[in-house]
């Protein structure tokens, strides 16, 4: 018979189906439970609300993954819960039809709370963002062994998640060393896919829709693709008929990997290393246009308090980019930043092309596919905007 949990109790009257509570609202433990202990949460009046993960140290002190008090979390659990996750790509999406890289696992998405998962062919990353997940990994090694027979493993937590979280994690190769990078196709286009070399889990399986939709209206045309990263939406367009594609990045490395994607597709895309602001106002004051202007930065900030500077950037980068969209030409824009709104990141854009003297035409309106879903009670896993646009005049 399983032992008791711990108990933690809140202070306050809780009316949330939000899985994440916060320190303030918590009583201090007597006995304070290790950070990632799994724990029983009781109401001001004894009332049970939901098991998960303990942090003492962390913003969230609780991330809730049941909500059903007859329901133990253990292996079995983390087991089903993955393998429902797997389920709704694999049987639902139907995503091994069209590419062997996508988003195995979600966070609260998938009723994982601090757990992201990405497949790569036959190279699973997994990314912690919570003690609980890091504290109980090997149930969640064991659970995607399951569906994916084989695979090869490589773990991490971003140093900030770990300062937060209070644990500490080098990043982990199943076979020792660094993992080699792992070659994967989309839509028919392929990649280099490198956890070790590129940024986040080593691709953007988040933009494949995307990527996918505007390479249907790039033939014959001019292309220019800034914060390029490792070339995504670039060698798209090459590969599905464009005339000429530019694509410029400040990071060295993920443009060294950038012209291996080209390669890999047997084609040509002229990448240049430098920063998108001084680029792009040479490039307007030369004249110099495209027919399809990309801008995918990265994420701007993690801090609230950072939010309009971060507006700001976004509207001094989005202005200067319609400067060199050709008239009738088409424009995709794209926020990953977690903390501006779809609101605001559409409030920005009218802004920007109010001061680059541009009437833009809104094509359509996106975010990630839909192996990164959301719950509507959790819009924190609602992250990425992405706004096509037609450049009238």
């Amino acid at each position: 018979m399983n032992e008791p949990l711990p108990t933690v109790r809140l202070k306050n009257a809780w009316r949330s189906s939000h899985p994440w509570i916060f320190q303030k609202l918590v009583e201090k433990p007597v006995q304070r439970p290790k950070p990632g202990s799994l724990v029983d949460v009781v109401g001001l009046d004894g009332e049970w609300i939901g098991r998960g993960f303990y942090n003492g140290h962390s913003r969230i002190a609780v991330r809730i993954l049941e909500a059903n008090p007859g329901t133990v979390v253990d292996a079995g659990w983390f087991a089903r819960r993955i393998g429902e996750a797997v389920a709704l790509r694999r049987d639902v999406l139907k995503l091994d039809e069209v590419s062997d890289a996508w988003r195995v696992v979600h966070s609260e998405g998938d009723g994982l709370s601090g757990l992201v998962v990405d497949r790569y062919s036959d190279l699973l990353v997994v990314e912690f963002f919570s003690a609980g997940m890091f504290r109980h990994r090997e149930w969640i090694y064991d659970a995607l062994r399951q569906h994916f027979p084989g695979a090869r493993f490589y773990s991490f937590a971003e140093e900030h998640v770990q300062k937060q979280e209070s644990f500490d994690y080098k990043p982990v190769y199943s076979g020792g060393g660094s993992p080699t990078p792992s070659i994967i196709s989309e839509h028919g286009v392929k990649f280099r896919a490198d956890p070790a070399g590129a940024h986040k889990t080593g691709f953007f399986a988040d933009q494949r829709e995307n990527r996918q939709w505007l390479s249907q209206h790039v033939a014959g045309k001019r292309v220019l693709d800034l914060c390029c990263n490792t070339g995504g939406f670039g060698v798209y367009a090459k590969v599905r008929g464009a005339e000429e594609v530019v694509g410029v990045d400040i990071d060295e490395d993920v443009l060294a990997i950038a012209k291996g994607n080209a390669k890999l597709n047997d084609v040509r895309v002229r990448f240049v290393q430098a920063d998108i602001f001084p680029w792009l106002r040479d490039a307007g004051n030369a004249g110099d246009l495209y027919d399809v202007v990309i801008l995918d930065p990265a994420k701007m900030t993690r801090d609230r308090e950072q939010v309009i500077p971060a507006l700001k950037k976004y509207l001094d980068m989005n202005k200067l980019a319609l400067g060199v969209v050709r008239p009738g030409g088409l424009f995709a824009t794209f926020s990953c930043t977690g903390l501006v709104s779809e609101e605001q990141f559409l409030d920005m854009l009218r802004r920007a092309a109010f001061y680059a003297n541009r009437t833009i035409q809104v094509l359509k309106v996106a975010g990630a596919g839909a192996d990164h879903p959301f719950l509507a009670n959790v819009q924190e896993s609602r992250y990425l905007k992405a706004v096509f646009c037609r450049v009238l005049d």
